[in-house]
């Protein structure tokens, strides 16, 4: 996954910094150079910039000083405390930060061998689905000597000011930095998949049960390696304002810990086994902190031994970072990003997962069947002009992460364009055995819905029956352009992939077999009333037959009641030609056939819905049917795509 990044700007670091080192001069970005156009677009900076190398900065730089810590940071003039926050989680995680910034070891100072240094940095991040390598050089901006962005509380120590000019020279310039999501950044340090939650929405502090649970939800993706942050929503008067309780409206806060931490001293506290869920956090600022229960010196702290606090790193000190209950948290934070490290190995003792990726766009064309930019669910003439995708659940019911990711478009404020799309998903349930892409929504069921917004990842996390499935990813309103990733997560394989085709292809053939000249879909929504057999329960299942072609649904195990709500759609080169469809009971040893309905020229052309009761009475059957099949024909029209 990290083993090749694609040169930025085709800058490749090793040979630009041999060069350096050969010439005996320090690197100068001709792509990111030390000029206004680097730092703003709008708004300059309050003073004089001038840019200075590390050495003219500290007289014995480095780019770690004792390791890298989230503590090191501190955040700057810029609007940026959703980056810092990001780094801050970065900095817990070694096997992140060893790939953000690549050959650390080599990037450091060397005192010993100073003709080696070539004023030379660079850094990876995950853009859209591929690993960039970004190459800086060591000009920092100052004001009157002092770094005026992201900084470390070391004057000497520099990785935190470096990484931040490669990640906004990816964006364009430092003002371009001015506002984000910190989600967003930890996907560009990782990989991962990021989910917004909506802590206001869900109001999780005031339902104990569901609390619990979101409690270890977070705990498992904090003990798999997860990054998570959160803030406090604000109107634009209220961004960085202080509330009483400590906290900062409009501000990013990193998340350092998640745990369960035991209550009692001593002995007694192994015995009783009691915990408390506590969520550890840090404020960018490297100061000002939440001053309410649990907090560094409140008196809560005197429910917990020593060695618990001891094991915990409490500390006093005003240096950012500090504790809450969870319910607290949950009560006063009204969003949170959680970032999950999705584990594609093919071997591995922790849950792994099947990942498909598809890159798309949302385009125009001036034949509207070509049209990929329909818009969403509410604009039902043009919302299945956009891409399809289709995927197959295997499993009884399989949990589905799925995620849509549109191009960043921070690199575009610097003329006005540098906003989200609003965009968003749909999962419909279709037919088994659909292949072709879908042109009549009234046909489909709708089971899954994201939300529409103007953030660069939409995510939704589903639990699904076996079936086959199509997600449609869209904006908000048609005829939006736009680009977008959309990754798919299955315990199995899901052979997810694009509907490219409207119908069935004409071949070399098709004038001596016959082309499909009707489209039927039928559903069969249930069975009721089935008979007993060998005074045994039942086990059915129903088989489509039609031209030679079959669809068989799900066994519902144990019941004479069953609701199939099993789906099918033929291409029919005979449309008077019967359709079947069979009931059976599930044997171990041998199959039971249990009855069947005939249906021969059953519906005129008409793309209105009709329900049909097929009963023994009136009806034509081979057998006689125990039971009641009852069908809905959506549509038997000509095959023309919609």
């Amino acid at each position: 996954m990290f083993s090749y990044a694609t040169p930025y700007k085709n800058q490749r670091y090793t040979e630009l910094k041999r060069d350096c080192v050969k010439d005996k001069t320090l690197f100068q970005d001709p792509e990111f150079p030390a000029t206004n156009a680097s730092l703003f677009y709008r708004k300059p900076p309050p003073g004089v910039v001038e840019w200075k190398r590390p050495k003219e900065i500290s007289n014995e730089p480095h780019l770690f000083v004792e390791g890298i810590s989230s503590h090191d940071l501190n955040q700057g003039l810029v609007g940026n405390c959703w980056f810092v926050a990001a780094c801050s989680c970065l900095a817990l995680k070694p096997h992140l930060w060893k790939k953000v910034i690549p050959d650390w070891e080599e990037q450091e100072w060397d005192s010993k061998s100073p003709d080696s240094y070539g004023g030379i940095f660079h850094f990876q991040f995950w853009v859209f689905g591929e690993w960039v390598d970004v190459v800086v050089d060591d000009r920092l901006p100052t004001i009157n000597g002092e770094l005026i962005y992201c900084h470390s509380k070391l004057n000497n120590e520099f990785w935190s000011a470096l990484l931040e000019k490669a990640y906004a020279k990816l964006s364009g310039c430092y003002e371009s930095l001015e506002g984000g999501n910190t989600g967003d950044a930890v996907v560009d340090f990782s990989g991962a998949v990021a989910e917004a939650v909506n802590l206001e929405a869900e109001a999780f502090w005031k339902d104990q049960k569901r609390q619990e649970q979101f409690f270890e939800d977070l705990l498992k993706v904090w003990d798999r390696g997860g990054i998570i942050s959160s803030s406090i929503a604000a109107s634009p008067t209220e961004i960085e304002m202080k509330l009483a309780n400590g906290l900062v409206k409009g501000h990013a806060y990193a998340v350092t810990a998640v745990k369960k931490v035991r209550l009692g001293h001593g002995l007694m506290a192994y015995f009783k086994n009691e915990t408390i869920p506590l969520i550890r956090m840090r404020n960018p600022w490297g100061k000002t902190e939440w001053n309410g229960a649990w907090s560094d010196s409140s008196e809560e702290w005197s429910k917990v031994g020593e060695t618990e606090r001891v094991a915990l790193g409490i500390t006093v000190d005003d240096d950012g970072e500090f504790w809450m209950s969870f319910s607290d948290w949950c009560k006063n934070f009204t969003d949170t990003d959680i970032c999950r490290l999705i584990n594609t190995a093919l071997i591995s003792i922790h849950k792994t997962w099947n990942e498909v990726v598809h890159f798309g766009s949302w385009t125009k064309h001036a034949e509207p069947l070509l049209n990929r930019c329909g818009g969403c669910a509410n604009h039902k003439q043009t919302f299945l002009q956009n891409p399809q995708y289709l995927f197959d659940v295997t499993k009884d019911v399989d949990e589905v992460l799925i995620s849509l990711q549109q191009r960043d478009m921070k690199i575009h404020r610097q003329i006005g364009q540098g906003e989200n799309l609003t965009v968003g998903f749909c999962v419909l349930k279709v037919e088994l055995n659909r292949k072709y892409r879908m042109h009549d929504i009234l046909t489909q069921q709708t089971v899954e819905t994201s939300l529409y917004i103007n953030a660069r990842t939409v995510f939704k996390r589903c639990s699904l029956p076996r079936g086959r499935y199509v997600i449609i990813p869209s904006t908000f309103r048609p005829q939006t352009l736009g680009e977008f990733m959309l990754r798919v997560f299955t315990d199995v394989d899901s052979g997810c992939r694009e509907l490219t085709d409207d119908k069935p292809r004409i071949k070399c053939w098709s004038a001596f077999l016959g082309y499909p000249q009707m489209v039927t879909h039928v559903y069969i929504h249930a069975a009721e009333g089935l008979e007993k057999q060998d005074n045994a329960g039942a086990d059915p299942y129903v088989i489509i037959y039609c031209e030679g072609k079959s669809v068989r649904s799900t066994i519902h195990p144990d019941t004479l009641e069953p609701e199939f709500a099993t789906r099918a759609i033929f291409y029919r080169k005979k449309p008077r030609k019967p359709i079947t469809i069979e009931v059976w009971n599930s044997n171990a040893v041998k199959d039971q056939f249990m009855g069947q309905v005939t249906l021969a020229a059953m519906v005129k052309d008409s793309t209105d819905p009709q329900r049909l009761k097929l009963r023994k009475r009136g009806q034509r059957m081979a057998e006689e049917m125990p039971g009641t099949i009852s069908l809905r024909v959506v549509t038997s029209t000509q095959l023309t795509a919609m």
